[in-house]
């Protein structure tokens, strides 16, 4: 029985190779492809994949944060991320979201369709450039947290912040995500508030800086 693989990253050049190449391999399938992060979401709710292959980097809706939702909207799908990032906050924030694997993008090949392999036997991977800090981060105690997006927001919070740095307007957002322009623009506020910052281009900076949004889209 094949391996039901659903490929999400921004890229259409990487996600059409990954494509070809997985399909190649006999008990591995393709089922769906998508190009951002809330696309990502609603393909596994629909398709219901053994695998979703996640970039973290993604517009709309960040890798991270589109995990945590595939784990609410379709328990039972596994979650490998796929990261040029090794800072400790993305790789401790995605197992948090309820990820299964995460693959640094300089690996080859042949360590994705292990990490792919090994998740859909029920196990977790790591690729073991970054499994020093997953060690790392199991010896950190409770009061330890780093003050970074993951803790000081809101998951809703970084969503919204995340869609203002790539340049939504409160109108747009709040269109999106089904809101009113008064719940947008309090969010707003808030996330200003506790970032302690004034303007959009901090924001901007802040959510790059944070690994929430690609620098360039």
């Amino acid at each position: 029985m094949s391996i039901r693989i659903l490929l999400a990253d921004d890229h259409t050049i990487l996600r059409d190779s990954l494509s070809q190449a997985l399909q190649e391999e006999q008990d591995l399938e393709i089922v769906g492809q998508a190009g951002d992060g809330r696309t990502a979401v609603e393909k596994a709710r629909e398709l219901r994949p053994d695998i979703v292959v996640m970039d973290i980097n993604m517009p709309h809706l960040n890798g991270i944060e589109a995990t945590r939702e595939i784990q609410q909207q379709a328990p039972g799908v596994r979650v490998i991320a796929l990261s040029m990032h090794s800072a400790k906050p993305c790789v401790k924030e995605v197992f948090r979201a309820g990820a299964s694997g995460y693959v640094h993008k300089n690996c080859g090949f042949d360590e994705l369709m292990r990490a792919v392999r090994t998740v859909a036997e029920g196990k977790t991977y790591v690729s073991p450039s970054i499994s020093q800090i997953v060690v790392e981060e199991l010896g950190r105690t409770e009061d330890e947290t780093d003050l970074t997006a993951f803790s000081l927001l809101t998951p809703r919070e970084r969503e919204i912040l995340q869609l203002l740095a790539e340049g939504g307007t409160v109108k747009q957002i709040a269109q999106q995500l089904h809101v009113s322009h008064k719940t947008v623009e309090a969010h707003r506020l808030r996330i200003m508030n506790k970032l302690n910052v004034d303007t959009v281009a901090q924001l901007t900076k802040y959510a790059i800086q944070e690994g929430l949004t690609p620098a360039e889209l």
